[in-house]
């Protein structure tokens, strides 16, 4: 049954890489497997249990009768609770802070972006919308800020071309934006949730290799437009007449969104909850500064049937699905210890951080990035740094401690490499989908820079980890 559950697991991933030529939905597929791998492995939950987990089990009959009823009990209520737990938090993170961008976008606060880059010279244009992609993704979540910035470009160059080529440098911007910071990416938020990292850590060290990889492909992207752009500015969009916002009021909402956000590290070492629940207490008071500014105005149910909120919405509940789904399916692998088996392998066999970071970045290219990136983390846990004594390699399995070399590699290497090829990022699929983009064309155009670019960054991260760790 094991070898049944890690089968299906590579099938499902084999199929996600690939649902840009099936068109079925990585959403679909990743909760499909996750509930699949579950009902399997409860079928065979007695050989499980007493395999991985003898001793929790004994303790959980207490001297009772042992049964294949007690045993699913026992499966429910200290194996897959806590799985679904882990997932659930990272979810309604992700549902805060999209929900935060919705408010903020209905209102208006993100117009101050179009007139911004108001110009027709190409490279200012390119950098301008680069500039903010890259800030914005490394506050919100990267999906929700390409989705938006892909529309606002949209609306702005008339060629589909230059179009594409300004739509490659926003997906990368928004990725390496996103993997710096433990809020702009899920993979960060898992990695600082689970305490693999901590927030101030985390972004000094990610911070440089993250720039590289995204200046180095943007500015020889920019090579290939011309001086100037095929433009058209058009009016500001129409958010419904409950949304009359003057624009003191808006700079208000979204210093009290990208503000509030900022403050979650600060509020999870404080309290030590859970990040998603600091996220919540933003969007709280986001939303009522919302009701106040907006009291007096009108049709404030009709927001459904705007463009960019649909747009938004949808591809929000997507990712949080497959965020879900694909957090359970590799929650029930690790149970049947694959997972473990795998990690002592790497560690015999490769025995280097650094080597498994390339490969894994190489692999995101293909496969999906945030997949590939929590296989990777879920085959190690958090070392204690009291226990570094009574190992075997210390040195080695330092890597392995809070803000560890290993958390910032698989962090920045996923998110980076999955830039290699469009198709293995949600970010990069947007951009297909909008400008109905074939990976060829990106594959000529862009994974060369995109490449060179993370093999820069690379370099820059295992020299600081090499001489500031």
């Amino acid at each position: 049954m094991t070898l049944i559950i890690v089968l299906i697991l590579l099938a499902g991933c084999l199929l996600i890489a690939t649902s840009h030529i099936t068109k079925v939905n990585k959403a679909a597929l990743a909760v499909f497997v996750g509930t699949l791998g579950w009902v399997l492995y409860i079928c065979y939950g007695t050989d499980f249990v007493m395999s991985q987990h003898p001793h929790e089990y004994m303790e959980y009959l207490g001297g009772g009768q042992h049964s294949s009823l007690a045993v699913k009990y026992f499966i429910g209520e200290n194996l897959f609770i806590k799985y679904v737990g882990e997932a659930a938090a990272i979810v309604l993170f992700l549902l805060a802070t999209m929900s935060i961008v919705e408010i903020l976008n209905n209102n208006g606060c993100f117009d101050f972006v179009g007139e911004w880059i108001r110009t027709r010279n190409s490279k200012r244009l390119l950098w301008s919308i680069t500039v903010a992609t890259f800030i914005i993704s490394a506050n919100l979540d990267n999906l929700t800020t390409t989705t938006m910035m892909l529309t606002i470009m949209h609306n702005i160059v008339q060629n589909r071309r230059q179009r594409m080529v300004i739509g490659c440098a926003i997906v990368l911007a928004a990725c390496a934006g996103g993997c710096f910071t433990v809020i702009g990416d899920p993979a960060g938020v898992i990695l600082w949730g689970s305490g693999a990292v901590t927030a101030t850590n985390f972004s000094l060290y990610l911070a440089l290799p993250a720039i590289v990889a995204w200046c180095v492909p943007t500015y020889l992207l920019g090579k290939s437009l011309p001086d100037h752009l095929d433009v058209e500015w058009a009016a500001a969009p129409y958010r419904g007449d409950d949304t009359n916002l003057n624009r003191w009021q808006r700079i208000v909402m979204l210093i009290v969104g990208i503000g509030g956000l900022w403050f979650i590290p600060t509020f999870h070492n404080i309290t030590k909850l859970s990040p998603f629940l600091g996220a919540l207490c933003v969007l709280s008071v986001l939303w009522i500064v919302n009701e106040i500014f907006n009291h007096k105005l009108m049709n404030a149910d009709q927001m459904i049937l705007r463009k960019v909120p649909r747009i938004l919405q949808y591809g929000s509940i997507q990712l949080m699905l497959f965020v879900m789904g694909v957090m359970l399916a590799l929650g029930v692998v690790e149970e049947t210890g694959v997972l473990g088996m795998a990690a002592t392998w790497m560690d015999h066999h490769v025995h280097n951080v650094w080597l498994v970071g390339a490969f894994s970045g190489l692999l995101s290219g293909v496969l999906d990035a945030f997949t590939v990136m929590m296989t990777g983390i879920s085959m190690y846990p958090i070392v204690d740094s009291g226990d570094l004594a009574i190992l075997s390699n210390p040195s080695y399995m330092a890597n392995f401690m809070q803000n560890g070399a290993f958390w910032k590699i698989m962090a920045y290497s996923t998110s980076i490499g999955g830039c290699l090829l469009c198709f293995s990022n949600p970010c990069g699929v947007a951009l297909m989908k909008m400008e109905r983009m074939h990976v060829g064309w990106y594959l000529k155009n862009c994974t060369l820079g995109v490449f060179i670019g993370w093999l820069l960054g690379l370099a820059i991260l295992w020299a600081e980890c090499s001489f500031l760790q």
